[in-house]
Order: C-alpha cells, then sequence, then structure tokens
C-alpha cells in the first residue's frame, strides 16, 4: 500500500532533505518516526532534496508500507513522536503510479529578504546589510530574463552530477517592498543550489557587480557567471508542489 504524506518542515537544524550517514535530515527523521510507529521499516521518497538550512512550507512524499492499516489516529500519533519543526498535515493512501518526485510537475520557490535588522525575521529570511542602494531595476531584468531559456549551467552548483541541465521556468520575479523583498520563482525542476545562485546572481546586478547582459551572455554560451554567489540558506522556502 501506498501512502502520500504533506508535511512542512523548519529546515535550520537539518541537513537538507536527503538521508546521507552521520548528519540529521528530515528523510531520516521521518523514516525514524514511521518506523517505530508502525513497527515496520520504512522508507520514504520525497519531491525533492532541500538542500542544509532551507525550509518547506509545503512538501510531498510517499512511502510503501507492508501491513499497516491507515486510521485518523495515525496523524497525531507521528505529529507527537517527530520533533516540532517537522509537521505531518495530512496522510492519504494513493495509487502505486503516484511518485512524489518523478509525478510533480511544478515546484514553487520563493526567497525572502529584509534591509532592516529584525531579531524576529532571524533564520527565516536574510538580512542584507549593505549601506548601498540596489538596482532594482536589474534585479527585475535579471530574473524576468530566466524564462527566456530552457538550459541553467551558470546556475547548477559545481560537483552536483546533474545529467543535463534543462527546466522549464514558468514564473520568475521580485517583489519590492520598502524595507523587504521576495523572489518567486516557478519550474517543472530545479538544479542543485540553482535558486540561490539565481538570487546571487540577481542581487550581483542590483549591485553593479554583474549587468545583465554578463547574465544573459553566460545563458547563452552555458558557461559559468564571472561572480557567483550563493546566498545564505534561511531565506529559501519551497512554497508548493504541483501534480496532474
Amino acid at each position: 500500500m501506498r501512502w502520500r504524506l504533506e508535511l512542512s518542515y523548519f529546515g535550520k537544524a537539518y541537513c537538507g532533505w536527503q538521508k546521507q550517514p552521520g548528519d540529521l535530515t528530515v528523510q531520516q527523521a521521518l523514516e525514524e518516526a514511521f518506523s517505530m510507529i508502525l513497527r515496520e521499516p520504512i522508507e520514504i521518497t520525497g519531491c525533492g532534496r532541500t538542500d542544509t538550512g532551507v525550509h518547506a512550507r509545503h512538501f510531498t512524499a510517499h512511502m510503501d508500507v507492508a501491513s499497516a492499516i491507515y486510521s485518523p489516529k495515525m496523524l497525531y500519533q507521528i505529529n507527537a513522536v517527530l520533533p516540532l519543526d517537522i509537521a505531518i498535515h495530512s496522510i492519504t493512501e494513493t495509487d502505486y503510479s503516484f511518485h512524489a518526485r518523478h509525478s510533480a510537475i511544478e515546484r514553487h520557490y520563493q526567497y525572502y529578504i529584509h534591509f532592516e535588522k529584525n531579531p524576529f525575521n532571524q533564520d527565516q529570511s536574510f538580512y542584507f546589510n549593505q549601506n548601498t542602494e540596489l538596482d532594482m531595476v536589474a534585479m527585475q531584468e535579471t530574473a524576468i530574463l530566466l524564462k527566456e531559456y530552457s538550459e541553467f549551467l551558470p546556475f547548477c552548483k559545481t560537483g552536483s552530477g546533474a545529467e543535463h541541465y534543462k527546466c522549464t521556468v514558468t514564473e520568475s520575479h521580485w517583489i519590492f517592498d520598502d524595507h523587504k523583498a521576495t523572489f518567486s520563482i516557478k519550474a517543472n525542476r530545479f538544479l542543485r543550489g540553482m535558486v540561490r545562485l539565481i538570487v546571487g546572481a540577481c542581487l550581483n546586478a542590483g549591485l553593479g557587480k554583474l549587468s545583465v547582459n554578463d547574465v544573459k551572455e553566460c545563458l547563452d554560451k552555458q558557461i559559468p557567471l564571472p561572480v557567483q554567489w550563493s546566498v545564505p540558506p534561511e531565506g529559501l522556502f519551497l512554497e508548493n508542489v504541483v501534480y496532474p
């Protein structure tokens, strides 16, 4: 039997989603909790692999169970044993054709920045502490430029092992406010470290360290950017995953 999980987590304490030896990850925490409650070994497949410190407001996963029968009480039980920074919102039976990663057709990320020091934004927004004015037009033009391309080698973390760099970006733009900014991007898939590198490129464009033409040339030639910046993880949230 296959179960579909809808959950959220605050990523500060975790070395990302994917299980790895010697490090605490979200996948490990979930598998240990479900294995204890169901009294059988459980492996969980997620819709993606968020990096260390990245958060997920809406994350989808699936798991196969051998003998357990779902009851509404189980949602309470599993949340009772999970850490406070991971929450399961729903558990539903689904068909074996459903795959949390392969069945997804769109993922939505947002990156949050604040410009005024605020202790209540710590760990969930990037405090951009620069005594300089950002060129918001250049930032927006850099973001919008991405929709014209289908390959994104300049925005892939070195050594990622990606088989290809193709992504279909359907949304990419900035929302500016008096003391904060949000970058929003939607695509069918993302390369490792892609969103944080894009945000870094936009900020460098805003600081005058990169031009929009620099970014365009690197995308045309599929070569690394002359100046790269992977912004800190605390501002990045997986907001939603869409299925057919």
